[in-house]
Parts: C-alpha cells; structure tokens; sequence
C-alpha cells in the first residue's frame, strides 16, 4: 500500500490543526479507496507518481446516471461497453482526492490498443473519482497507462503550492481484467 508522505508544513496559509484536519480526510479517503479496490473491484493497484498517488480499479460494465437538462437525470445502460475503469487520483502528501484534472487512459492487450480515451470525474457515493465504460475483447491481463495533465486551477500557499506542475504518466502491468456487464 503506498501511504501519504506528510510532507506539507505549516505556514502563513495553513496551521498544524489544519494540516492535521486535511491528512485525517485524506485517511478517510485512502480508507474507502483501499475498500473499493480490494473488496468491491474486481482488481486494483495503486502506486506514487510524482505529486500523486495514483490507482485504478476495475469493474464490469454498468449503468449510471446522466444529466439531460436541467433536473432530468437518466439512466443510461452499458451498451457494447464491458469494462468499467475506475481511477483514482490522491494527493501524495495528504491522501485527499485530486479534482479536476485532465485524465487519459490507454489498455493495451489481446492484440488491442484501446485508447487513449478521456476519463472524467464520475461521481459515486462511496468515493470520489474518474471512471468510463469501454469495449475490451474479452478477459485477459492488460498493460494499463494513464497520463494526468498539470491541473489549471490556482494554488494558494508559497511554502506548500509548487506542486501538480508537471505532466504524470503512470503504467500498471498485467492487469487482469474480468469484462461482462453488470
């Protein structure tokens, strides 16, 4: 398990109660993380990249929610999709989940490349993180990489706000993935 490392200090941003508070969500976090990719997926892995910890999870197939107008909210079921790939995506120092970023995901196995596709933010109600439906040709093991693009948003703090600068790849090898639909 790769844990956070702690290394964010005090300063004329953020106190030690408020480092305190901010590692405790990023426990909570890194809890329902651990849950969803050991217990819930079908697999799962994470690994430090630079600014992040980065892990994926994978599942089967399935249907969500899908905004259609203001207040209209409907359900859309998998079609030819037969994987769905979760990614996480955390703060290396504090555990806490990472939004808005600019995510894009590559398998490659059983003689396919599939990707790179975008993987927005999908909202769940036990964890926080990008996911997508997609079309694999069956199970198997896959080589997984996924590139996160240096984020846009502003940072507050000049002792702990140099970070997330630079363009991250990560790859997990073999990764066994169980296609079908839920």
């Amino acid at each position: 398990m790769t844990k956070p490392d702690h290394s964010m200090k005090p300063s004329d941003e953020v106190d030690a109660h408020q480092l305190s508070v901010a590692r405790r969500e990023g426990e909570a976090y890194q809890q329902a993380l651990l849950y969803m990719a050991n217990e819930v997926a079908d697999s799962g892995k994470m690994q430090r990249a630079g600014d992040y910890i980065v892990a994926y999870a994978q599942e089967k197939a399935e249907g969500m929610y899908v905004l259609r107008g203001e207040g209209r909210l409907e359900w859309q079921a998998p079609q030819d999709e037969n994987c769905h790939l979760e990614i996480s995506v955390s703060d290396a120092s504090d555990g806490r989940f990472v939004p808005y970023l600019k995510i894009q995901a590559t398998l490659s196995g059983q003689g396919q490349d599939i990707g790179p596709f975008e993987v927005p933010f999908l909202w769940h109600p036990g964890l926080y993180h990008y996911g997508k439906n997609i079309q694999v040709p069956g199970d198997g093991e896959y080589d997984l990489k996924i590139s996160i693009e240096p984020p846009t948003f502003m940072r507050h703090d000049k002792t702990n706000g140099q970070r997330y600068a630079e363009k991250v790849e990560v790859k997990f090898d073999r990764i066994p993935i169980k296609s079908g639909q839920e």
